[in-house]
Parts: C-alpha cells; structure tokens; sequence
C-alpha cells in the first residue's frame, strides 16, 4: 500500500514551504521516522520524517513551493526492505539471486528490464508551471545510462531540478540545451534492450552488498569527507567527488544554473590545484536567484515596520573599560566553572533586563487601541544565518544567570546557522538586541522588529580619546542605538533607558550584585 506524506501544519499563519533539500533519494527504502527532507518555512527550516518504513516516491523536486497539506512524497509500505543498509534503490521485482563469482566474471550484462524504447517527457513540476528550460545535458546522446541516474538539468521559474532516467539503457537525447519545453514534451528516449557496455558495472542488485563489504573491510586510508556545507549548491556527483578529492568548494566556480557546481567543474579546479578557476574582478554578467521564504517573509515584516512605526531612533554611547577588565579577570575563572565564555551579550542582557523593568513601556506593544505589558523579558537576539536573518528568543532572560544566557545564546546561534531552530524558538519576543559591531559597524539605526516596540543596536567597540576629569585619555567605546516606537514610547522614557542601560554597563558590579565580583559572577 502506498501512503502519502503531506506537508503538515507548522504555524498559524504559514500556508506554503518550500523544499530545500531531499536527504533520501527516490526509490531509497526508508525507515520508519527517519528524516527524508528538509523544508523550509518563512520562518524556520524543520525535517520531514518518514510515516511508515518502505520506498520512497518524490513527488515534489527540491525548490518546489508546496501548499500545507499538498503530497511531497509517497511512501510504498508493501516494499520489501532490501539487503544490506536499507538504502539501495529497490529491486522491481524479486528474481533469483546469481552467485557472487560467476556475477563477476560474466560478459557485458542485459539490463535488468528490457521494455524496448521508452520515451522520457517533461515532468509536471508545480501547480502552475507549464514549461520549462533545458539547462544542461549530465548524459551525452548515445551513452549508457542507469535507472535513475540523472541525465539532465532543467529550470523553471521556481528552480532548477535534475530529470533522471526511468529506466536503464542507451540515451537518445530529443533537445538542446537552451530548449524551452512544455510540461509533457518528450526530452529523450532510452533503448532498454541495448546491452550494458563492456566493463561497466551492473550496479542495482549489488550496490548493496558491495557497500556493506566496503563498510566491514576498513581502508588503511583516510575516509573520505561525506558532505560539503548545506550552502554550497552542487549536483549530487559533483558534490561526491568534492568531498572524496577534498576540495575547497570556495576554489569552485559552478558553471550550472544559478551558481551550481557540476561533475566538469570539480575536474577543473582539480587541474589547477590552488587556482579559483574563473573568478575575475568584475564582469559585465548579470544573474537572478529566487527569494526564499525566509528573505520574503524578512522583507515584508521590514517593509511593514517601516511603515506602521513611528519609528525614531536615539543614541548613547558606553564606556567599555569596566566589563573588558571584568572579562579579562574573570573569564579564564568562568569558563572553568560553567564551560561557556564570557561575552558581551549577558552583559548587555541583563542590563537591559533591568531597564526594561524599570521603564515597562519599552517592554510592550500595540494590540489595536490597546497596550500589551510584559511581567517578563523574553529577549530576541538577531542572528545571521545563512539563508537570512532570524531572531530566536531567549525566554524569561530576567531570571537566568549571565552563564545561563551566554550558554543559551551559543545555542540559539547554533542552531540558527545549522537552520535547526524550531517555531517556538522563533517566535514571541518582547525585546530585540542586535550586534552590528561583530561585523565592524560604528552606528546604525536598527528596525524594529515587530510587534515589539523596540530593539537595542550593539556596535563596534572602538579605542577613542575621551576628556575624562579634565584630561583627555584613551577608552574603549561604543555606540548604542535605540529604535522605539514613538506612539507606546515618549522620548524621556526612550533616553531614560538608554542612559540606564549605560550606567548599569559602565558599572558592571550592579548586574553582579555582591561585594566580591568573582564570587557573585560564579553563583551569577
């Protein structure tokens, strides 16, 4: 029995995801709660798992934007799991197993299945996509191809996504690359009674073995690399050889749509070890890529802040000496009793903590013609990912301890760079924090991020002369920025926070609230 997997219902108010990427491959046996995709959301990425053990039929390629409730997949529960690890591509009918020896040593073998000439068309790829275009040919005409090998690359208008041949046989390629085709058009055809050629392996009925007998026999050599980072954008053989060559994919200029690096890319840079094969100053080159949901959806709530705020922005600036001598006396010390480093950010949390205690109004929002207060600080911290900026949420940052905030920023962080972070990590801050100074910033005017009524921009710590008591000495400063919204905030609560925020900084010793820093920083 085949059953469907549906994109399931991950927000209120998400209607659509999109497919980012395909962790099993079609025609895989998979089992039961293993992960088979990951999607993305126009909030966060989250995994796809597998309902029932059995073989897996893609119905969406990777790109694809799906409705919530729409079929991303099937999953035929009847299938027999296969030999080995339970990932080979499954077998179409049973048939009696040849012996090792003499599988080896026969002639060029017949293909598996012998249904004549097939012809191979567009596939349907989205709901309202008619044609397409033919990219790149992986396969020449004429050559021998493998069921489910892939032969072509082809682009709509929502992504690029690579055809594979349905069965195995000789290819007979029907268009060009550059070709707009319409959904249903024949593409090419496959002579599956043409025999296998001479030395090429029959791979189906013993991919599995084969792999198992590799896995149990250990290399005297280094394993290779499995993977290559999620951003770098590679055809499933060019990543293969990437990561058993060892290649800096940063060395790789993809020659395929939209940047992706090929099979012939890879063998370049290859041949000019320590040279970034095509990477000139400028060119007069033009390119287009598809917003995520992620980067729409980050748009559209800057867009709307900007335009529903009366959005105003004041600035202080704070002298850094006191937490930098702090930190230079205490964080070996720390680091020891909580295993985490002391950084700037539970310095600045807490700080603002109690501000956000002391002036409420920085702490709510506008919920129609009413205001929303907050009896507690859930601080959103922006972080760049790499697919865009998110905002996870430290819950309840009022009542965690400065080793408390610094652990669960590395792991916020973390998560937010793997693209791990769930919907409820993401959503229901009453205050945002951001730090342009980790990426050189000196002054910036920060958004807020909505509902909330404003957001603290960190920035740039920089040696300045400042006049002091009547001379003029060298101290590490810097500038802090608030956003506020001027309907929920006054301008004397605005500055009056800021300036705490900055008093509580330049005296770190009211955060740690204790006669003796160290040991009021260890039970902190």
């Amino acid at each position: 029995m085949a059953i469907e997997i549906k994109v399931p219902t991950v927000g209120e108010s998400i209607s659509e995801v999109t497919i980012a990427k395909w962790l099993k491959k079609d025609g895989d046996y998979v089992q039961q709660d293993e992960v088979i995709c990951e999607m993305e959301s126009e909030k966060a990425t989250f995994e796809l798992n597998a309902e029932k053990a059995g073989v897996l039929k893609i119905a969406a390629p990777e790109g694809a934007t799906l409705k919530v409730g729409d079929v991303a997949c099937t999953i035929d529960t009847d299938a027999a799991a296969p030999a080995g690890n339970g990932t080979a591509a499954p077998v179409a009918a049973p048939a009696a197993p040849a012996p090792v020896a003499e599988a080896a040593s026969a002639a060029p073998a017949a293909p598996a299945v012998n249904k004549g000439t097939i012809e191979m068309k567009v596939p349907t790829v989205g709901e309202s996509i008619s044609e397409v275009t033919l990219i790149k040919w992986i396969k020449k005409d004429g050559d021998f191809v493998e069921r489910d090998e892939v032969i072509c690359e082809l682009e709509s208008e929502k992504a690029t996504f690579e055809l594979n041949a349905e069965e195995a046989g000789a290819l007979q390629t029907l268009g060009k690359e550059g070709d707009v085709l319409k959904v249903g058009d024949p593409i090419a055809k496959i002579d599956t009674s043409a025999g296998r050629p001479a030395g090429k392996a029959q791979p189906a009925a013993t991919a599995a073995p084969a792999a198992a007998a590799q896995k149990a026999a250990p290399q005297a050599q280094q394993a290779p690399v499995t993977s290559i980072p999620n951003d770098v954008k590679a055809t499933p053989v060019a990543a293969a050889v990437i990561a058993d060559k060892h290649v800096d994919p940063a060395t790789i200029k993809g020659s395929g749509a939209h940047g992706k690096i090929l099979k012939d890319d890879v063998f370049a840079a290859l041949q000019n070890p320590g040279v970034a094969i095509g990477q000139e100053m400028f060119t007069r080159a033009e390119r287009r890529e598809k917003m995520s949901n992620l980067r729409k959806t980050v748009s559209r709530r800057l867009v709307e802040a900007k335009n529903t705020t009366a959005m105003l922005t004041t600035f202080n600036e704070v002298d850094m000496t006191a937490i930098m001598e702090l930190r230079a006396k205490y964080k070996e010390v720390f680091k020891k009793q909580h295993e985490v480093n002391l950084g700037f950010m539970s310095f600045f949390t807490k700080a603002c903590c109690f501000a956000l205690k002391e002036f409420p109004s920085v702490n709510a929002y506008i919920d129609g013609e009413e205001l929303v207060y907050h009896d507690f600080c859930d601080v959103s911290i922006a972080v760049s990912a790499p697919k865009g900026l998110v905002v996870p949420v430290i819950r309840n940052a009022e009542s965690l301890d400065m080793a408390q905030i610094e652990k669960k920023v590395v792991e916020l962080a973390t998560k937010a760079r793997d693209n791990k972070l769930t919907m409820d990590e993401m959503t229901g801050g009453t205050f945002t924090i951001t730090n342009g100074g980790v990426f050189g910033s000196l002054m910036s005017t920060p958004i807020i991020n909505i509902p909330q009524s404003a957001i603290l921009g960190m920035h740039k710590i920089q040696e300045r002369p400042m006049a002091i008591n009547g001379q003029v000495v060298i101290r590490p400063m810097m500038y802090v920025a608030l956003s506020y919204d001027h309907r929920i905030i006054d301008g004397r609560e605005s500055v009056s926070f800021l300036v705490r925020v900055k008093e509580m900084l330049e005296s770190p010793e009211q955060l740690l609230f204790g006669k003796d820093p160290l040991k009021a920083l260890l039970k902190l």
